[in-house]
């Protein structure tokens, strides 16, 4: 995983009026603890993955309140984990990334919501919204109310967080409905402090098990019964869920001294207009806010009487909502209107259409509000004054700098088993023309970008194989298909290879197989080299494809260039028809790095010898023109100014960060490059007869330069 969560995990184990400091992960953790969940699930994604690893390293306390955890083969299989408090009154959790993980999940969640749930049923998911985003630009909201699930969406602090996943489990008994919850990534990283309870072991548990199976065909999705869930959804459940709201105050008002004004505001964007109002001077360093704040820590179901009571007070209105489409505030436009409520709301019209809302943002846009309102006992023009003052700090940095940042778009990290093999690609479409790539959601996505730009289409994770369908059958040759060994277990062996197998697709496939799901933190698969101490089997990725009948399979070194071009090439020109799968087989280098990092430093403590490989470059013989840099990629690869007072060129350099993977060397040898690099060993800890023999190298070296210098100096003088 990215980070171990050994030590912080011991917190969990605190009692009733303990205090607990830490992270949102952590606390969202311990909530779930004292909520008395039976199970718990889901699927790694940012910026929930954290959560994923909090789970995976509580397991000894989890089993000891018998409670029931998997990481879960998607978020499908996730969603489906719920099906279990349809009938039982048990409270269960999962979490995945959205909306992409969602997207997966909707079909279990859209019948899990149509049958309605008898024990706590809660989602908990990573907001992936903005600028930090890794993703498509999409909101939850959209899910909530497609399938009417109720969404919270909690003020970014440990106590509201903590509460918040309480209150959730009671929602959802209360309504009988499942109920989502959403944390941006600053929730989800938030350090902070709440007062705990005691855990609870669950009334039914893996220690405490069901001993009476219940068959109840009215919560079975089929006529007539899907019709009557539709009824009770609105004519039951809608209400239940309002006034369970209103009863516990989930949603919460603080009050402030111009009345005038009114700002609702989504409780995860809170922090954000707390900050923004506290710099114009319209709050305290302790967020007592001088403006009436509505906060929205339920954003779905909505409660009319309590909104209209909010507005209809005041001189006019500003909702704070983040993305499109703007749901909450055209919601709240009809609601006033049917209340025949006339305050003027303001929204979209002052703030941007889209992205994420910046601290820049907010004070440009609650600016704007309060110089609309012009509330009595405010000075507009002196708030409007500090607004512009703090706002144009970019243009005045764009201005000293002139010139524009330059974009720093990701990439791979140094060393990455990946990387290789997209130079390879890059290399054979030199020989046989461009090749149409259908490349996948990981890591290796950053192959789509610079220097390599391979990589035409993307559209959705484990998806590469599928996405040939289409295309194939009407291109010249052949496409080639790229996917992880994450997205093979996820969902690309039975959408892609078992789809590409029984409609007899002629296309090549390459699985990266790097060990583990690296783009959320290297978690552990089906197939990973290592797996946690509960589960040692490790799946066969060739097994599988043989299973389903592909017969021409492949393996390859990551790292070996040239191997990786000829099995393409031969790939790409066989006679053979079918699908042929080309499996680059190379372990992640960060968690190959993290797991002999702390095996090193103990064999350097014992006095033990120890070997490092390093590449570098002879800077007499680079001519600097960069042409290994433009085939790698690699972050240790760079330059530096020409040692030469006779060449401008700066020349190629690799840095500390090296980690010896060999990959620059591979690509000069199979593009025939120039001969510049070499590899040496650093020996650690070096025995006796090698430190000798350092010396008398060293001895003969520099005699031998000496005279080469000798005869040099004497040319020159002749």
């Amino acid at each position: 995983m990215e980070r171990s969560f050994k030590a912080e995990v011991q917190s969990l184990s605190l009692g009733e009026g303990e205090t607990f400091h830490g992270e949102g992960i952590l606390a969202v953790t311990k909530a779930l603890l004292q909520s008395g969940v039976s199970y718990i699930g889901g699927y790694q994604g940012a910026p929930i993955s954290h959560l994923m690893d909090v789970l995976g390293d509580s397991r000894e306390l989890l089993g000891g309140l018998g409670i029931y955890f998997e990481s879960s083969a998607s978020e499908a299989g996730a969603a489906a984990m719920l099906g279990a408090s349809i009938h039982y009154p048990v409270r269960g959790a999962v979490t995945w990334k959205s909306t992409v993980g969602t997207n997966v999940a909707s079909d279990a969640l859209s019948n899990l919501a149509s049958s309605g749930v008898k024990g706590g049923a809660l989602v908990i998911l990573g907001e992936d919204y903005g600028e930090g985003s890794s993703i498509i630009q999409e909101r939850t909201h959209a899910f909530a109310m497609k399938s009417q699930m109720w969404l919270m969406d909690p003020r970014p602090n440990l106590t509201s967080i903590v509460n918040a996943v309480e209150r959730s489990f009671e929602l959802s008994e209360a309504s009988q409905t499942p109920v989502m919850m959403q944390l941006r990534i600053r929730a989800c990283h938030v350090y902070g402090s709440f007062v705990c309870k005691d855990n609870k072991a669950p009334l039914i548990s893996s220690k405490a098990p069901i001993t009476n199976p219940v068959f109840d065909f009215t919560k079975i999705n089929l006529p007539p019964s899907i019709y009557e869930h539709e009824r009770l959804k609105i004519e039951s459940r809608w209400p239940a869920a309002v006034d369970f709201i209103r009863s516990r105050q989930l949603n919460e008002t603080f009050e402030g001294e111009h009345t005038e004004l009114g700002i609702i505001v989504q409780g995860g964007l809170y922090n954000g207009v707390i900050r923004a109002l506290q710099q114009l001077g319209l709050a305290d360093t302790y967020g007592n806010s001088k403006i009436p704040l509505h906060v929205l820590n339920v954003v779905y179901p909505l409660v009319p009487d309590e909104l209209a009571h909010f507005c209809a007070q005041r001189k006019a209105v500003l909702m704070v909502e983040e993305g499109q489409p703007n749901y909450i505030e055209d919601a709240l436009h009809a609601l006033l209107r049917k209340a025949q409520i006339a305050t003027p709301l303001h929204g979209k019209d002052l703030f941007p259409l889209a992205g994420e809302y910046s601290g820049e943002v907010l004070l440009r846009g609650i600016g704007a509000y309060v110089a609309q309102v012009r509330p009595q006992g405010l000075n507009v023009d002196e708030l409007l004054l500090t607004q512009r003052g703090l706002t144009e700090l970019r243009k005045e940095s764009a201005e000293a700098l002139a010139v524009p940042v330059p974009s720093r778009p990701p990439g791979f990290c140094v060393g990455c088993p990946e990387r290789p093999v997209f130079a390879a690609i890059k290399l054979i479409q030199k020989e046989l023309g461009n090749v149409h790539v259908n490349a996948d959601i990981g890591c290796h996505t950053f192959g789509t970008l610079a220097p390599f730009n391979v990589g035409s289409t993307v559209l959705g994770y484990g998806l590469g194989l599928a996405s040939s369908s289409g295309i194939g059958p009407l291109m010249g040759g052949r496409v080639l298909s790229i996917m992880g060994d994450g997205g093979f277990w996820h969902n690309g062996f039975t959408s892609g290879v078992v789809n590409a197998a029984y409609n007899g697709q002629d296309s090549v496939l390459v699985i990266l197989k790097n060990g583990y799901t690296s783009a959320t933190g290297t978690q552990a698969i089906p197939s990973s080299p290592s797996q946690p101490a509960n589960h040692a089997l490790t799946l066969d990725i060739e097994a599988a494809l043989r299973g389903v009948g592909v017969t021409w399979i492949e393996t390859v070194p990551s790292y070996n260039v040239a191997d990786m071009m000829g099995v393409l090439k031969k790939a790409m020109t066989t006679e053979v028809g079918g699908l042929k799968v080309i499996i680059a087989d190379g372990e992640c280098q960060l968690e190959r790095q993290r797991r002999i990092k702390p095996v090193v430093a103990k064999r350097l403590k014992e006095g033990k010898r120890e070997v490092r490989t390093r590449f570098g470059i002879d800077d007499d013989v680079c001519t600097g023109d960069h042409s290994c840099i433009r085939l790698s990629g690699c972050p240790s690869l760079t330059v530096k100014p020409n040692p030469s007072a006779l060449r401008t060129d700066p020349v190629a350099t690799v840095n500390q960060g090296c980690v010896g993977c060999g990959l620059c060397g591979e690509n000069v040898h199979a593009a025939t490059l120039c001969p510049s690099f070499y590899k040496a060993e650093i020996i650690q800890n070096a025995s006796r007869w090698e430190r000798w023999l350092y010396r008398m190298r060293s001895s003969v070296i520099g005699m031998l330069a000496g005279k080469a210098r000798s005869s040099e100096e004497e040319s020159l003088t002749a």
